[in-house]
């Protein structure tokens, strides 16, 4: 049983992979990652120091379940990119994982969203809420939950903690923010937005969801074998108070909003797969969707917070974005 402050941490090359590997190794543990090319991941010391690597696959189960071995805690930030295959490749990698917190005794740590929720749920989802998604992704989503419910108990234990949109250093290829407000690598001259301008959105800002993580990782004996929190993050009622901080942090107040062209990224579905998948999840930022925490804040005593618009510097300087803006 891992008694002891290790961690695997499974896709630390990912935004938040890499935010909780660095939160715990800043805590003082002990951190494995496993990877296909640990040489190559090594030779990237500014980002991943102090990393244990392991080579293997997350598909490979003997892999995993050997890379876990005096592992206390499994965080499993592991997704195929770009929702590729995701029905073929993310469940199994998630059940390899249950395989190994099952034989060492883990903790698996899990960052959910809110795609397993349909509108039966809204506008303010708690824990326990109905779980009646709408779309393929939800659909997979509820069934990952519901295979770690199952594995909880049997030698594992569990905990997912749902967010909302990720932001922050890191997520230039796995965000909203970085994939259409803004243009990475690009100074700064229009934000898009896709969603209802008045419609409230829930943002997960990846370090204080990292902290976050760390936070119940030291204190995981004290929770039941299978829970579930929620982290409020950064809610913004109207969404397009993201555009407005935007905007602050460039110090150009008149920087253009323009909305998402919506139709012509329908018509390019055929050519850009990725342009479906987004598609798909257009109605959160149609609708208000807002993860009450406070049974998180109850147990932590506070959720880390970074100011919103500290927290969109270092997003967009982490993006290129803000060359020649005025220091924090």
């Amino acid at each position: 049983m891992g008694t002891d402050r290790t961690a695997l941490v499974l896709g630390v090359t990912g935004a938040a992979g890499r935010a909780v590997a660095r939160e715990l190794l800043a805590r003082g543990w002990r951190v494995r990652a496993l990877h296909r090319d640990p040489e190559g991941a090594r030779r990237r010391r500014g980002a991943f120091a102090g990393i244990e690597w392991l080579q293997g696959d997350a598909m490979d189960q003997v892999r995993v379940v050997s890379a876990a071995q005096g592992a206390a805690v499994i965080f499993h930030g592991v997704n195929p990119p770009g929702y590729r295959n995701w029905r073929e490749l993310g469940p199994p990698m998630l059940q390899n994982t249950i395989a190994a917190a099952q034989i060492h005794g883990a903790r698996i740590l899990f960052p959910g969203n809110v795609y397993n929720f349909g509108p039966d749920a809204w506008p303010i989802l708690h824990e326990d809420s109905p779980q009646n998604p709408r779309t393929r992704k939800g659909t997979i989503r509820k069934m990952m939950e519901e295979c770690l419910r199952r594995g909880a108990g049997a030698g594992a234990r569990v905990l997912v903690l749902r967010a909302g949109d990720f932001f922050g250093p890191g997520t230039a290829t796995s965000s909203w923010f970085g994939a259409a407000l803004v243009r990475q690598g690009k100074p700064l001259r229009a934000i898009q937005y896709p969603g209802d301008r008045k419609a409230g959105h829930a943002w997960a800002y990846v370090p204080d969801l990292a902290a976050t993580f760390a936070d119940l990782a030291e204190r995981e004996r004290a929770l039941p074998d299978f829970e579930r929190l929620h982290f409020g993050g950064h809610w913004l009622e109207p969404g397009i108070e993201m555009a407005e901080s935007i905007r602050r942090v460039a110090q150009n107040p008149r920087l253009p909003v323009h909305s998402m062209p919506w139709p012509l990224l329908r018509l390019a579905t055929p050519f850009v797969p990725l342009f479906r998948e987004l598609l798909e999840m257009r109605y959160l930022w149609q609708v208000p969707v807002q993860l009450d925490n406070r049974k998180l804040v109850a147990l932590l005593g506070h959720e880390p917070h970074t100011p919103l618009d500290t927290a969109v510097r270092r997003t967009l300087d982490d993006l290129g974005c803000l060359q020649g803006a005025a220091p924090e």
